[in-house]
């Protein structure tokens, strides 16, 4: 059973989501005493048993793992993360809601220490992480966990960006700081997923806190034990809700989370102290938020398997469970070299999840866009992309859209898989094209090349940044380990 397919079963069934709960609060005691090895946790449905001291092993492996310990794989998928974090931050930087959110804080800023991708100006490295975070979110376009639907870049990333202005650090010691926030924010999402995605909080919030104190705590050389409470003031501080989706709310959570890690590592780094047990004690993190609690995703062949390296890129700026019917619509497109005045109607057949996320029949405004599957098929069918520009306002209501948007029919299909679609075209001369997506392109399966990402990265930057400011802020990215100083990155991105 995949993932999602368990979730939805868990959904329907009010008698596990009960047993779940009570079997919780049967077995974990607010300060377990015994602990587990990173390679032998305590199982998770075990009746008597206590957990492993989660906070303290990821604490520990955190604090000891350095830039030689990280496999090729966990590093080259680093450097493609921070690449299309960089794109994307840059990307949205003069949206809306960034240039609402710079006017908001720059009175209450403190010493200008960091800079805003895409942007001239400089903020306190808190502030400068949270609009960063929120730029890199705004467009739904950035990276994506696909077993958690984590979007793990955004508040590491611009945590330990700002952080690097601040003080120093080599381009290696950042990427390693940005491979284990990513590893700990997903690890920790594995073990509550999808319950705690399920009840309605927005997770990339809430577990990339974790990820953002882990990565700037490493950066500022905690002890083991200032680790540990660093992940505890993390704990204190999940952010984000799913009600905020299709409105600027959403791009704060992966901003806040990015802020909020930082303020618990300076705090920890001060010897500010929290409980050593945050994540998994009997009114911790994990038992407070949701029913699940599996700890063996966290502690599991740590140091070993990296889940950072199933870290996937979108070709398409809107939710991923939208991306197989953009790619079945554009592929249908291109092969018949279809016009929209062609189409009687379009037919998909879809995972009961496309609806529930993502069925704006009528959207007024590009982020509602971004969540109607609708106007996806139709602007993908219009003009064989889902970027960006296929997002915006006046895309969304221009009347040529919206008369082809009237003409697709979602249909739920529980025998269709999340990352599958079914779609049929039918012509007004009677043909009927078709199109099946087993996996869709950025998956893991199919997942986007380097010069894809670099061309995706240039779209981008286009119109904030030249083309030659746009080359040389890419090599950085891709020679980021090379690179005395980390700040370099946030350097090139300043605009001219």
């Amino acid at each position: 059973m995949s993932v999602i397919d368990r979730r939805r079963f868990l959904k329907t069934s009010a008698v596990g989501a009960l047993a779940s709960a009570a079997a919780s609060k049967a077995v974990f005691a607010d300060s377990p005493d015994t602990a587990a090895p990173a390679s032998a946790p305590a199982p998770a449905s075990s009746t008597n048993a206590r957990p492993p001291k989660v906070t303290r092993i990821l604490a520990e492996f955190i604090v000891k793992t350095g830039y030689q310990d990280l496999p090729a794989p966990a590093r080259k998928e680093g450097v493609r993360t921070l690449m299309n974090w960089v794109g994307v931050a840059v990307g949205g930087s003069h949206d809306e809601t960034v240039n609402r959110a710079v006017a908001a804080l720059t009175p209450f800023s403190g010493p200008p220490q960091a800079n805003l991708l895409g942007r001239s100006e400089r903020f306190d490295i808190m502030n400068a992480a949270f609009i960063n975070g929120v730029s890199s979110h705004i467009f739904d376009y950035d990276d994506t966990h696909l077993k958690t639907i984590i979007h793990p870049a955004g508040p590491v990333a611009s945590a330990i960006l700002a952080y690097s202005q601040y003080h120093p650090v080599s381009g290696k010691d950042f990427l390693n700081a940005l491979v284990l926030g990513v590893e700990t924010e997903l690890r920790i999402g594995n073990a509550v997923y999808p319950n705690h995605y399920d009840v309605g909080w927005h997770i990339t919030g809430t577990c990339g806190v974790f990820g953002s104190a882990a990565a700037t705590g490493k950066l500022m050389g905690l002890s083991v034990q200032q680790m540990v409470w660093a992940l505890g003031l993390a704990a204190s501080q999940p952010v984000g809700l799913r009600e905020s989706f299709g409105s600027m709310n959403k791009s704060f959570n992966p901003g806040r989370a990015a802020a909020n890690g930082i303020f618990a590592a300076l705090l920890a780094a001060r010897d500010y102290t929290s409980s050593d047990g945050m994540i998994e004690a009997k009114r911790g993190w994990a038992n407070t938020i949701s029913t699940k609690q599996d700890y063996r995703e966290i502690t599991e062949a740590l140091g070993t398997r990296y889940e950072s390296t199933l870290n996937t890129y979108k070709p398409f700026a809107c939710g991923i469970v939208i991306h197989p019917a953009i790619d079945a619509a554009i592929q249908l497109r291109n092969q018949y070299h279809l016009t929209a005045d062609q189409i009687d109607h379009i037919d998909l057949r879809v995972h009961p999840l496309v609806i529930e996320l993502t069925g704006k029949k009528t959207p007024q405004i590009g982020l509602e866009g971004k969540f109607s599957i609708y106007h996806a098929v139709a602007i993908a069918v219009i003009d064989g992309a889902g970027g960006e520009k296929q997002f915006s306002d006046a895309k969304v209501r221009d009347p040529v859209t919206v008369a082809l948007r009237e003409k697709v029919n979602a249909i739920i299909d529980p025998a269709i898989k999340p990352e599958q679609v079914d779609m049929t075209i039918t012509l007004k001369d009677g043909r009927k094209l078709h199109k099946f997506i087993q996996h869709a392109i950025g998956s893991t399966e199919v997942p986007m090349t380097d010069q894809q990402l670099e061309k995706k990265f240039a779209d981008l930057a286009d119109g904030i940044l030249s083309p030659t400011q746009t080359r040389a802020l890419i090599e950085k990215c891709w020679h980021v380990e090379q690179l005395d100083s980390a700040s370099e990155i946030a350097l090139a991105a300043l605009p001219q």
